[in-house]
């Protein structure tokens, strides 16, 4: 099973591919861009299908060359689609693609690429990546800060064989709601394996990587070590990026209407951690389990969108303890709950459904449905049954809210039951390294976000955003559903559950963002965030007020929303 990822690719390579590309790294303003531009356009791109990210940056390119010339534009409008055809100049050829005063006439020729390369056989881009942000947070212990420096480097082989790789060294003090949150958890939100930086800070590297392969004309390969999302909303309740990267290897099939993707994962079902503290101990091998997942997108007619999404986690161990894969899920066409009731197995099986609706270029209507476990009869006859394991999402999109030009308003409904994503124990729950794949509240919530862009003029852009959650936390020694790192065993009662049952906690979460791009890929960040948590449980603990000041380069900004 080890050797299976190397064989698929040796196989895979033996068929002539079209031409290949990195993908654009998650990113939360640039996604948006990419999401307004296809609502202004009215019908979905048929070059990617937008309900899974992230998106190859050959799709994007194509996409914007497909722009009708009568979509209305705004100066602003003008200057983002500018940016986005420089950030993939390789696919788009575009004419402005090149710096005006090139560094040693070598360095920095193209506006985005420190070092870029492009000819038929060999395609290369290689940027830095710094994040440097400083703050205010009488609650963290110490001056806030975040220091990030880095490398990525991207490309193409032969038009075939697309590769990417990146690596961040960090230390960061966190605002105090994030240190309490490693606290309770052990993990830094979205990381992996961290260290101590003096007596407030976290030392932690930040890695992806993968290369990217046609087996045929409509059927692409990825093997790497990223994030992947599902869903068009601010959260997913059925994949998002809130947890650490994982070893992945993801075929994806696109035809006519229909794109299929399969992804085999490998997942941390937990790690180990020195009791005083200083961090997380490297000296065993973390417990692994595996997540395998299907997700059909239907595009029904050029602005309605269906999806179909299956996963499920496992770990089988063999006699001397060690993990490993279960045959039966390798099969990339069949049902995952009949496979596991054949095979006698327990493992977690989570079914979802999500769908898109663009309408008038002006909205976009968005949901998902998430049924972990439930039993019809149950749910319609009121008693509450512990089992009964879902959630949902609704949510919609208005550009140019009032004909104001680069005004865009999002709202968003997340729900979900108690216990959902549980399963008995770490090593099938919803989970990798110890963070929540989906939403990371966890469970047994209510949540509304809203979201205000505002691009006043080209390079600058203001964003305001509201959390109002509430949700229902536990007592030491109890388990009420919110925390999903429990054994649904240990449930309280077996029926009269409601979702924020337990004690009952309210979030507020304000956010202001001023951001200002000063060349490309180069942005300032003012950012104040107010939080404010409230529980019985919670006595003394202080409001939140952080505000930040930060420098980044070819990098996303960090925001820790919850």
């Amino acid at each position: 099973m080890k050797r299976l990822p190397i064989v698929l690719f040796f196989l895979c390579l033996t068929y002539r591919a079209l031409s290949q590309s990195a993908n654009v790294p998650l990113n939360e303003d640039y996604y948006h861009l990419i999401d307004r531009y296809e609502i202004k356009q009215r019908a979905f791109s048929t070059d990617f299908f937008s309900n899974f990210k992230p998106y190859a940056r050959q799709g994007i390119a194509q996409f914007l060359d497909s722009l009708p010339e009568n979509v209305s534009v705004s100066s602003a409008d003008a200057f983002n689609l500018d940016y986005l055809r420089v950030d993939n100049w390789e696919f788009t050829k575009t004419d402005n693609r090149y710096s005006k005063n090139p560094i040693f006439k070598k360095l920095y020729k193209y506006k985005n690429d420190l070092f870029g390369y492009n000819s038929e056989s060999f395609d290369v881009h290689f940027s830095p990546v710094f994040y440097f942000g400083v703050g205010q947070d009488d609650n963290s212990g110490s001056t806030p800060f975040i220091n990030t420096r880095g490398a990525e480097i991207r490309g193409v082989i032969d038009e075939k064989v697309a590769f990417y790789t990146y690596l961040g060294e960090n230390q960061a003090v966190f605002p105090g709601y994030v240190q309490r949150w490693n606290d309770r958890f052990n993990v830094v939100p979205g990381e992996g394996f961290w260290k101590r930086y003096n007596e407030h800070g976290f030392d932690y590297f930040s890695v992806r990587g993968y290369i990217n392969f046609n087996a045929t004309k409509h059927i692409g390969v990825q093997l790497g070590y990223d994030k992947n999302v599902i869903g068009s909303g601010q959260r997913s309740m059925l994949l998002s990026d809130f947890s650490s990267s994982y070893p992945f290897l993801k075929l994806n099939a696109q035809v006519w209407k229909l794109q299929y993707q399969v992804m085999y994962a490998q997942l941390i079902a937990d790690q180990f951690f020195v009791a005083d503290g200083s961090g997380s101990l490297g000296t065993r091998e973390y417990p692994k389990k595996f997540m395998t997942m299907h997700h059909l997108s239907i595009n029904l007619s050029d602005n309605f969108t269906l999806g179909f999404f299956e996963s499920i986690i496992f770990n089988k161990e063999d006699s001397l303890g060690n993990s490993r894969f279960e045959l039966n899920y390798l099969n990339p066409l069949i049902f995952y709950t009949a496979i596991e009731q054949q095979a006698g197995s327990a493992d977690n099986v989570v079914l979802g459904v999500d769908a898109r609706w663009n309408i008038a270029g002006s909205y976009q209507l968005y949901g998902q449905f998430l049924f972990d476990e439930f039993v019809v009869s149950e749910v319609f006859s009121g008693d509450g049954w512990w089992s009964n394991k879902y959630g949902f999402q609704l949510g919609g999109k208005y550009i140019d809210v009032l004909n104001i030009p680069n005004l865009d308003l999002q709202l968003e409904y997340n729900f979900s039951r108690p216990y959902t994503y549980t399963h008995q124990t770490l090593q099938t729950s919803f989970t990798n390294y110890r963070q929540p794949l989906a939403h990371p509240i966890g469970a047994n919530f209510k949540e509304f976000m809203a979201v205000l862009r505002y691009q006043p003029i080209d390079r600058l852009s203001l964003m305001g955003r509201l959390i109002s959650a509430n949700y229902g936390e536990d007592n030491p020694g109890e388990n009420w559903g919110r925390n999903i790192l429990l054994s649904y065993s240990t449930f309280e009662q077996e029926f009269g559950n409601v979702t924020g049952q337990g004690v009952p906690t309210d979030l507020l979460f304000s956010q202001l963002i001023a951001s200002y791009q000063w060349r490309h890929n180069l942005f300032t960040d003012l950012t104040f965030t107010y939080r404010k948590e409230e529980s019985d449980i919670l006595v003394g603990v202080e409001p939140t007020t952080f505000v930040q000041f930060a420098i980044r380069l070819n990098a996303p900004r960090i925001n820790h929303l919850f």
